[in-house]
């Protein structure tokens, strides 16, 4: 296997796992000692996201300082019957891509979003409560998102994430089967994919015209299939050790890779959702050894 370096980048969620196996990004250290950490690892592009005391082309020049490419980053949304909250996420996906527009980023990831108390978060993994009148509001709302988007010239790619109301194979199919690829193409996390139980390298075979990047992930698939018989929550399940630095886990990365059409020229974006290291600063490192190897 062999992998581009200049399509490479990483998103570091190490440094804001939380204690409790979620997500916080007050936990982030500030940029530039990402930055240097990252450089230092060998790995030449970041997970696009433009703070908000930065201007697009500030946050370019900063990364550019490091070495640093910026690369797709991710727009979440969320069902919801609020006018306003509505307005919100349309705002925000047009500002994103507006943001990748100017950082010359042609792609970013489009999910549905997560909060702690969602029914998916309590059940994960299992297309918990699946319903199809849902999964068709689902379906609308990332058409609906996926428009704003390409309307900044950028290509949304769909990211199907457990715990949200996109997790499964089925529900991933049912998602592009149904919206003209014209409008949304694919951008598979093989992590999130796997431990939902879904053959990830089989989806991009299934739809590799639409493949536009893709997240690498290493995990421990028994623990995954354990979470999923016996019912674990969301953040149970990573606490007890699901994710791990690529390389380490027993995940088929190679065949995820090996998978991607020949002629595919998007992004391949590792991510450690909570580092198996004692520090997020081994992780990344850990992450950059695992890319130079297939350089």
């Amino acid at each position: 296997m062999k992998i581009r370096q200049d399509r490479l980048a990483i998103n570091p969620l190490q440094w804001v796992a939380s204690a409790d196996g979620w997500i916080d990004p007050t936990l982030a250290p500030p940029l530039d000692e990402q930055l240097a950490v990252i450089r230092d690892a060998g790995l030449k592009a970041l997970h696009s996201a433009v703070p908000g005391d930065l201007t697009p082309k500030a946050y370019a020049a900063r990364l550019a300082d490091h070495g640093i490419s910026p690369a797709p980053g991710y727009i979440p949304v969320r069902l919801t019957d609020d006018d306003a909250e509505r307005r919100t996420f349309r705002d925000t996906a047009a500002r994103v891509a507006g943001h990748h527009a100017e950082l010359g980023v042609d792609t970013v990831f489009l999910a549905m979003g997560m909060a702690k108390d969602a029914e998916r978060v309590a059940r994960p993994a299992v297309g918990h409560l699946a319903d199809q009148g849902r999964l068709e509001r689902v379906r609308d709302l990332l058409a609906e998102m996926a428009g704003i988007i390409r309307a900044e010239g950028i290509a949304p790619a769909f990211h199907p994430h457990v715990g949200t109301w996109a997790e499964t194979e089925e529900e991933t199919r049912f998602v592009l089967d149904t919206v003209d690829p014209s409008v949304l193409a694919f951008g598979p996390d093989m992590g999130h994919l796997a431990w939902a139980g879904a053959d990830a390298a089989q989806l991009v075979r299934d739809y590799a015209d639409r493949v536009a990047s893709v997240h690498i992930k290493d995990l421990d698939l028994g623990l995954a299939a354990r979470a999923r018989e016996a019912g674990w929550d969301y953040r149970k399940t990573v606490l007890a050790g699901l994710w791990s630095e690529p390389g380490h886990g027993n995940a088929d990365i190679e065949g995820f890779v090996g998978a991607l059409p020949d002629d595919f020229d998007g992004w391949l974006i590792v991510e450690v959702d909570r580092g198996a290291r004692p520090t997020p600063e081994e992780s990344v490192r850990l992450c950059g050894e695992w890319a130079a190897q297939y350089a």
